[in-house]
């Protein structure tokens, strides 16, 4: 009797290719050239560091095993909330940062991943004197609290780096590496990351974005033409910066497509007829397919000639049958006599479709329509032409990534933010369209040794404020012609990186009873003695998944003051002197999550268990104590 042959378990394979494709948007960098997983590659990003010695494709320098520990280092610190250096702060959804982008990027994992639809970057092109970079990457916030005057410690600063330096290349890669890593996270899964650079890194940066992204999410290298005379160079005059482009994940981005300029329209749309009034002048495509298009024999078909014969493809049309004929009978085909007497057929393209709006065109891999002079003679218009910042970004530059990304409601994050270029395309952009798109700066307090903006966070802040009044005063100018329309956001929350509001427990210590007596001691009351209600709950909600532009709202319950986040989802109470009645009347809200200060409780450990047992009873998820 013949065996009958083992049946192939498709199931199970393809739920494998799931599991593999799942953990590649994941960890793109722990898979090989060939598509396999380097398993000593994830074990060191889940934090295993292991000392491999195989040979295999991939890219390596001094430090970056230091970079996975950097990573995987939980922050120690939280963001404060400025009010007076904001702009409508209570209503405001954009931000400005200030503070190290590392620990930033860190604070913002929970609150904003997978949230952001585009990240813009302007980082350091390491030329040798053009960045600071914190020494001790294992102490960043001691070290960016020390660069900033805030604590007073030897050994730890911020510096240039120079090419005399032994590891030049691998100190801007393991300032760069743990940055991208950390941005990934936040993009959304049809998020894309621009990221601007020089001949001294590209190669570096392309490489280092290949691991981090997945060389198979690049969307292209583009050209940005900055300049548009000589420069001071020896041998060839530079005159372009190179922008990577890569997607989160390259399957879920759709075609891009941007607004063409004035001359575009005027060079490609030469042809006249009657529907020039309304869609403009047209241009004319083959309508005939080319040998690259897959042979589908439903687009063979003949069309009616001027007199009465059939043209027939040599081999398929682009369009179907319906809609050929739908072209036809609207008069856009142009059917002609070719040179040597044949029929040919091509469709017209408007320049405007039916609506009357201008078609649409795809971005080039070179963009020449703005140059570095722009962008500073943009900033001097801001500061009524005083010189603040060098060479800034275009905002036309960055409109471009904007209308790339396309999304009207999206969050652009620009972590490298310098004078705040990001802030003011996304404003300019907003008020052409009305759209709502919310930005996130962060920027290091650099010193300017300027007195009215003594660190670039200044000048980015103060550029912003000043973008806000020009626009507010134009909308003034309009009186009522935008009524009814919604306003656009024009104001942003400002935010500085600091030290948590809770003491840590100092594990340097003996372990004698007197160093644990003084550490017991410290936590008798464990919050900041500086730090105000609103700093504690904005910590709160950065380590409870929140958003910072999250909607708070200010209850009064059992004569206590209640913080409401997102309509009730999560109440905090940080009253120091908390009741039974504010218990239940927390509980009887019925929120998800709980919060309150353990201080609250003044010691009273039964009414602690009650508290829980309250909750427990009116099916609050989490009940906990800080």
């Amino acid at each position: 009797m013949t065996e009958k042959p083992e049946k192939l378990d498709l199931r199970s394979a393809d739920i494998a290719a799931a599991q593999q494709e799942k953990l590649r948007q994941l960890f793109p960098e722990v898979f090989t050239e060939g598509g396999k997983v380097d398993f000593d590659r994830l074990k060191t990003t889940l934090g295993d560091i292991v000392d491999g010695d195989k040979e295999r494709y991939g890219m390596n320098w001094p430090g970056k095993s230091e970079c996975f520990k950097t990573i995987q280092a939980p922050s120690r610190a939280t963001l404060r909330p400025n009010r007076e250096e904001s702009v409508n702060f209570d209503t405001s959804e954009n931000l400005i940062i200030e503070g190290d982008n590392l620990e930033v990027l860190k604070l913002l994992q929970k609150g904003y991943l997978g949230q952001v639809k585009m990240i813009y970057i302007d980082p350091p092109y390491n030329t040798g004197n053009d960045f600071i970079y914190p020494d001790n990457y294992s102490e960043n916030l001691d070290t960016y609290l020390s660069y900033t005057g805030q604590v007073d410690r030897d050994g730890r600063k911020y510096s240039t780096n120079t090419e005399t330096e032994g590891r030049f290349h691998s100190k801007w890669l393991n300032m760069m590496y743990p940055r991208l890593f950390l941005a990934r996270n936040l993009l959304r899964e049809d998020g894309l990351i621009f990221i601007s650079i020089d001949d001294n890194e590209v190669t570096n940066l392309r490489r280092l974005t290949d691991e981090i992204f997945g060389e198979e999410n690049l969307i292209n290298v583009l050209i940005w033409k900055k300049r548009y005379n000589a420069a001071k160079e020896q041998h060839l005059a530079v005159i372009h910066d190179y922008v990577l482009i890569y997607a989160k994940n390259k399957v879920s981005v759709g075609d891009f497509l941007v607004p063409g300029d004035a001359d575009y329209y005027k060079e490609q749309f030469t042809e006249s007829d009657e529907y020039e009034a309304t869609r403009g002048k047209f241009m004319t495509q083959p309508l005939e397919a080319g040998n690259s298009m897959d042979a589908r024999p439903n687009l063979r078909f003949s069309i009616p000639a001027p007199d009465g014969s059939e043209i027939w493809p040599r081999r398929q049309w682009v369009w179907g049958r319906d809609k050929v004929e739908e072209a036809r009978l609207k008069g856009a085909l142009k059917i002609y006599r070719g040179r040597e007497g044949d029929w040919k057929v091509r469709h017209k393209q408007y320049a405007k479709d039916e609506n009357g709006n201008f078609r649409k065109v795809k971005p080039f891999t070179i963009f020449d329509k703005c140059f570095t002079q722009d962008g500073t003679k943009e900033i001097g218009e801001v500061f009524d032409g005083v010189e603040v910042f060098p060479f800034p970004k275009p905002t036309r530059l960055i409109r471009h990534f904007l209308d790339i990304a396309d999304d009207a409601e999206g969050i652009y994050l620009d972590f490298f933010a310098g004078s705040g270029s990001t802030a003011h395309a996304v404003f300019k952009l907003n008020n052409e369209d009305r759209g709502n798109r919310k930005f996130i700066l962060v920027q290091l307090p650099e010193p300017t040794e300027r007195k009215d903006f003594p660190t670039i966070a200044d000048i980015t802040k103060e550029r912003v404020r000043r973008v806000i009044r020009k626009l507010n005063d134009k909308k003034a100018e309009k009186l009522d012609l935008e009524k009814g329309e919604k306003t656009p956001d024009y104001g942003f929350r400002v935010f500085k990186l600091d030290t948590s509001n809770f003491k840590p427990w100092d594990g340097t210590q003996p372990d004698a009873p007197e160093g644990v007596s003084k550490q017991l001691e410290l936590h008798v009351d464990h919050v900041l003695p500086d730090r105000s209600q609103e700093d504690i709950l904005t910590e709160l909600l950065l380590k409870s998944g929140f958003a910072l532009s999250t909607k708070i709202e200010a209850l009064q319950l059992a004569g206590k003051q209640v913080f409401s986040v997102e309509e009730g989802t999560m109440l905090v109470c940080l009253d120091g002197k908390l009741t039974p009645e504010v218990i239940k009347a927390m509980a009887d809200q019925k929120p998800s999550r709980v919060i309150c200060l353990d201080d609250g409780f003044q010691g009273n450990d039964q009414l602690k268990t009650n508290a829980v047992q309250t909750m427990k009873a009116r099916g609050v998820l989490s009940f906990r104590t800080v």
